[in-house]
């Protein structure tokens, strides 16, 4: 087997919060965490800016978690029809107000056993899934 083959098909070691990507690559198939931007629109986001050039407004996240800037009558437009304007890649961790989604390319090369990492498909909640109620203490 040629080195650079067995490289790529070593294992690879799973971070310790893989909810937080944004990206996974661990398999064949490729999946991206997505944000819409025309949900940050409809929910008066706080972190969304807009700004005037040329005639046109144009609007972005404040945070980055999309790194594109839109021309807002073109999404509003393109809200107006069936299919919406769709999702952009996220370009860092999504906040917990974002409407996100996990989209997957290349599905068909999936393996028999499914994901190799299912835990990038949950969405940040916000918060902890759990909460400290008591702390025992360790000399009694």
């Amino acid at each position: 087997m040629e080195p650079s083959r067995a490289a790529a098909k070593s294992p690879v070691e799973l971070p310790l919060r893989p909810q937080d990507e944004i990206e996974c690559r661990r398999c064949d198939v490729h999946c991206d965490k997505v944000v819409y931007p025309s949900a940050c629109v409809a929910r008066a986001c706080p972190f969304l800016y807009a700004y005037e050039d040329h005639g046109h407004t144009y609007i972005g996240c404040m945070q980055k978690v999309y790194a594109v800037e839109i021309d807002l009558d073109l999404l509003r437009a393109a809200e107006a029809k069936r299919e919406g304007f769709g999702a952009i890649r996220a370009s860092r961790r999504p906040l917990p107000m974002c409407r996100t989604e996990v989209e997957s390319c290349y599905e068909a090369r999936s393996g028999e056993l499914g994901c190799v990492n299912p835990e990038f498909h949950e969405l940040p909640a916000g918060r902890p899934t759990f909460r400290v109620i008591a702390q025992l203490d360790a000399s009694s």
